[in-house]
């Protein structure tokens, strides 16, 4: 007896269709597992340094900043801005001035020693109203930002206090380096006697990246091999070592760097790079750094 074969049935479109979505979630599945199996890893293991010497890597770095975004234009979105007067900025300057600039500093004026070296680092404020409307700067003003060291200060401030806040930075780009420092300026910290025992020795360039992290340099400039945002509140310093002038004034060599990078206002007064109390040592090794082949 003979047995013939069934036919099989042709796929439909349809059945197509399903075959490929499923094989597609299979497939993200695997990987979504995968993933979580490689962080668990690298977390249990150690392998991820959380040094404050060492930078979050930048995909890190950009992920992390990316949900900040988004999760402070989600939460600030009912916040009512209220209209922001000149008075309010009058007022704003004395709350900035007391609780704000020892961390972000002000057109002219650095900020404090300890919180550059803060990571990530807390950054300049000049350039804000470029990145968040003034309902999501109160709202940061006032929640704080977690593991950032951004205090949630309606916990320490009026309601009022804070909105004077939010008025003054929206004016704080059209306030000139020198009217900042006559509005913010602070007495220079004393530099620590294990930065004024250092010996100068002999420039190291790993050393000097590590320092354009402390000083938080990358706060204004976009600094080639040191994880940050992509600002524009200073040039990038991308080929820094192929200038010819150093802020169009001096030529661009390790020695007039270090004097730039040390005392910027003595070399160019009024310019907006204000003075982050670099030790000698620190300089030349950031200026190392910055003309030599691996910063380009």
């Amino acid at each position: 007896m003979m047995w013939s074969r069934t036919p099989r049935t042709p796929r439909t479109p349809r059945r197509q269709l399903r075959l490929v979505l499923r094989t597609v979630a299979a497939t993200l599945a695997g990987a979504a597992l995968l993933a979580i199996v490689g962080v668990v890893v690298v977390m249990r293991q150690g392998w991820y340094n959380v040094a404050a010497v060492e930078q979050h890597w930048q995909p890190v770095f950009t992920a992390l900043e990316s949900g900040l975004r988004y999760s402070v234009r989600h939460h600030a979105r009912d916040v009512v801005v209220p209209t922001l007067t000149p008075a309010m900025v009058e007022q704003g300057v004395k709350v900035y001035a007391q609780h704000c600039v020892q961390c972000h500093g002000a057109p002219g004026v650095a900020p404090g020693l300890t919180s550059t070296a803060l990571q990530p680092a807390p950054g300049p404020l000049v350039h804000m109203t470029q990145r968040w409307q003034p309902n999501e700067l109160y709202w940061i003003v006032s929640n704080g930002i977690k593991m950032t060291g951004m205090p949630a200060w309606q916990f320490h401030l009026s309601e009022r206090e804070m909105w004077q806040v939010v008025a003054l930075i929206q004016r704080l780009p059209r306030i000139s380096p020198a009217e900042g420092a006559a509005l913010f300026a602070t007495p220079p910290e004393p530099a620590g006697e294990a930065q004024a025992a250092m010996a100068r020795g002999r420039p190291d360039a790993d050393r000097g990246r590590i320092a354009f992290t402390q000083y938080a340099c990358q706060g204004c400039h976009v600094v080639p091999g040191v994880t940050g945002p992509r600002v524009d509140v200073g040039p990038s310093l991308k080929d820094f070592s192929q200038q010819r002038y150093i802020a169009g004034r001096l030529a661009n060599n390790e020695d007039n760097l270090v004097r730039w990078i040390r005392d910027p206002q003595q070399v160019k007064p009024g310019s907006a790079m204000p003075s982050l109390q670099v030790s000698e040592r620190d300089a030349r090794d950031m200026a190392h750094w910055l003309l030599s082949e691996p910063a380009r």
